[in-house]
């Protein structure tokens, strides 16, 4: 039976990789919404993806709201934005800054009246802060597992519940937030980070269905591996740093790319984006169709890095 169902899978993969390309496609085709004096609050701003999505979203012509926890970083990339060249097309405005740390959440609050303050509301917000994670789960502390999920899903959720009901009394808005593949699908060594995007996905999924009768989108950005600072700013199994540039984050995709996504993403309205190469797409649909082939091929992960960091 097995047999079976594992030789039916690789057509019914190729055949959905091969919609989803299509789908893609139509997508990059079709129009979208301007987002010229938009006001769009951007987590994790200061670098990295956040500042890549800063440096579109400003282009574009949004009046940015930029959230760290290092002001002096957020005010250097106030003065990036407003020194880079535009077409000319476009009007741009002076970007605001709240500086706060998502992983204390009792402060979230706070951070989102003074949000709020800067412009009287906000047209879409972007969840894009995170950390990521790197040990095996018998040498990883709980505190660590806590800090990760505190930053990765309480700091979003809790920003997006401090600002959804102004959403939803002007009937007006979009929340954004950049998850992962590994919200999908959950690889070895990685435990921490894919639980705390695992969570992410289910919660953002929730909300996009109660948020449906108020009219307020809800976005979930799926990226693969994208070249920035994440795997060096990792936490390890006791909370020191990683300190490494994986080869696979040093290969992917450039946050530029994956930022004009993000832009094109709120434009379109659109609900999900996978933003993965074919193997990672593939294994998403694996985990759904043929589970028992994907666990073996996790398990085989598993034991290769685990005989790397042995030799």
């Amino acid at each position: 039976m097995e047999r079976a169902i594992g030789g039916a899978t690789l057509p019914l993969l190729l055949g959905g990789l091969g919609v989803l390309l299509l789908y893609r496609v139509l997508l990059r085709l079709r129009g979208g919404a301007s987002v010229q004096d938009a006001v769009v609050v951007i987590t994790g701003a200061s670098s990295g993806l956040g500042k890549e999505c800063a440096r579109v979203f400003h282009a574009a012509g949004a009046r940015l709201v930029l959230c760290g926890r290092d002001a002096a970083r957020l005010q250097a990339t106030v003065q990036e934005l407003m020194a880079s060249p535009t077409d000319g097309k476009q009007k741009t405005h002076t970007p605001s800054t709240v500086t706060f740390d998502l992983a204390e959440t009792g402060t979230v609050d706070t951070a989102a009246e003074e949000i709020l303050r800067c412009h009287g509301q906000v047209d879409v917000l972007i969840n894009n802060a995170g950390i990521s994670y790197r040990g095996d789960i018998l040498g990883t502390d709980l505190a660590v597992q806590r800090e990760v999920m505190e930053t990765n899903y309480f700091g979003p959720i809790a920003l997006t519940q401090a600002l959804l009901p102004s959403m939803v009394r002007r009937r007006s808005g979009h929340v954004v937030v950049i998850s992962s593949v590994q919200g999908r699908i959950a690889i070895p060594y990685r435990s921490a980070y894919a639980a705390s995007k695992h969570a992410t996905q289910a919660y953002f999924d929730c909300l996009r269905a109660e948020m449906e009768r108020y009219r307020i989108p809800v976005t979930v950005v799926s990226p693969g591996y994208i070249r920035t600072n994440l795997s060096l700013n990792a936490v390890t199994g006791d909370g020191s740093k990683y300190g490494v540039l994986d080869r696979t984050t040093a290969a992917g995709r450039d946050p530029v790319e994956v930022a004009r996504v993000v832009l094109q993403a709120v434009r379109q309205r659109r609900k999900e984006v996978l933003l993965a190469g074919p193997l990672p797409t593939a294994a998403v649909y694996l985990r759904t169709l043929c589970p028992a082939l994907f666990f073996r091929l996790m398990s085989s992960r598993a034991r290769k890095e685990q005989r790397v960091k042995d030799d």
